[in-house]
């Protein structure tokens, strides 16, 4: 069953090249229109700027073998001072936040003919836990200060998405779609909401997102639903993207990016370039714009930031949702969700780099390298401190300079 959901989750374009016979003069004919669609669909080369922000790295930590071509989108949790970060195969670690020197780290015992763990949701912070999943369905409760080993417990599929942690509950997204809530303190299962998948979905989990007595849960059918953490009942439901089109690549719709809940608003994009903002006690739609992607939103006190799957970053109005800026210059450079630091909106991109936008207009004011791989999960914030996370588990931390 978790093959099969497995590979359900992973959406594959392949582009066949037909091959021109005839003589060369025909081939001719056709030569410069083949070069110029190919470098149309080519990521768009960086152009120099006058940086208007300086930006200084301030400290690297390697996690362990990275997700590679997994696509979890592994990425790092902040709480007390400490980034909680893991690897596929390289465990899970506590750092410091401001120098990246290691408090302590947590590695499976390698169990004699069973397969290395490899870890690929979370983590996730709360209750004294750091909680992480596996490819394998294991969820792993370890202590925070310490990161010794609490419980473990199962669900039916693997865990690509971060847990959260609230109310003595730790809740689980499974890539069945499925929300499993365990007791906090032992690991018993409280309760579980199953979910029915579409028969083809973008590779990735929209993280449980928590709020005052409810979860926000993005769906991979475009949807965001609504659950009382007691006992796990839909609250509400609501379509962000609407699964439309002729055959199953058109309809994918997921709601991959995590949703921001801000006051009592939800604000959440999904892969059918769809942003909308939600008043998240009733689930009542307050607008919806043709903007966004799978990748997550960023919120100011302004605007709504978000990306989309061409590469594109846009400020939208807060209270209307229209466009305030776009910025193409990172096309087809298959960029992260955004995060704010400072005046500053930040995304990572496939080859690593590390772009600061202007939040006000979305004018590049700063670009750094995070190493050479790349960076699909969104970046994360914390006490002015930037952490970037790419695809080859190296973990990059940022400081904007005075």
């Amino acid at each position: 069953m978790n093959q099969m959901v497995m590979m359900k989750r992973v959406a594959t374009v392949l582009v066949l090249g037909l091959a021109l016979s005839g003589c060369s003069t025909v081939k001719g004919w056709f030569a410069g229109k083949d070069a110029a669609a190919k470098k149309a669909q080519e990521p768009v080369e960086l152009v120099k700027f006058e940086p208007s922000a300086k930006v200084d790295k301030i400290w690297t930590a390697n996690l362990g073998k990275g997700e590679r071509r997994i696509g979890v989108r592994q990425g790092p949790v902040v709480a007390n001072g400490h980034v909680f970060a893991a690897a596929i195969t390289g465990g899970v670690h506590a750092l410091d936040l401001q120098t990246g020197k290691k408090v302590w780290t947590w590695e499976p015992t390698k169990e004699k003919k069973k397969p290395k763990l490899r870890i690929s949701g979370g983590p996730g912070v709360g209750e004294n836990l750091v909680v992480v999943g596996t490819l394998d369905g294991q969820v792993i409760a370890l202590d925070i200060n310490d990161g010794s080993e609490k419980w473990r417990a199962r669900v039916p599929g693997e865990v690509i998405a971060a847990p959260a942690v609230a109310q003595g509950t730790v809740f689980v997204r499974s890539n069945d779609g499925r929300i499993t809530a365990f007791d906090a303190s032992n690991g018993t299962q409280k309760w579980f909401n199953p979910s029915e998948l579409p028969a083809l979905t973008v590779r990735g989990n929209a993280p449980v997102v928590a709020g005052p007595g409810v979860l926000f849960i993005g769906r991979d059918d475009g949807s965001v639903t609504s659950l009382a953490m007691a006992d796990g009942r839909t609250v509400w439901e609501q379509n962000v993207g609407s699964p439309e089109g002729r055959t199953e690549l058109e309809r994918m719709a997921d709601v991959d990016g995590a949703p921001v809940l801000d006051g009592t608003t939800l604000y959440v994009s999904s892969f059918k370039n769809q942003t909308m903002a939600i008043e998240g006690p009733s689930g009542r739609p307050m607008w919806a714009r043709d903007h966004g992607g799978a990748g997550g939103v960023a919120v100011s006190s302004a605007l709504v930031f978000v990306t989309d799957s061409k590469g594109g970053v846009f400020g939208l109005d807060k209270p209307s949702g229209s466009a305030m800026w776009s910025q193409d210059g990172l096309a087809r450079r298959s960029v992260t969700g955004p995060v704010l630091q400072g005046d500053y909106v930040v995304v990572a991109d496939y080859k690593g780099f590390v772009h600061w936008l202007k939040a006000s207009d979305g004018a590049f004011a700063a670009r750094a390298k995070s190493g050479g791989d790349a960076v699909l999960a969104q970046p994360v914030v914390a006490d002015g401190v930037l952490l970037v996370q790419n695809v080859d588990g190296k973990l990059t931390a940022f400081r904007l300079a005075n």
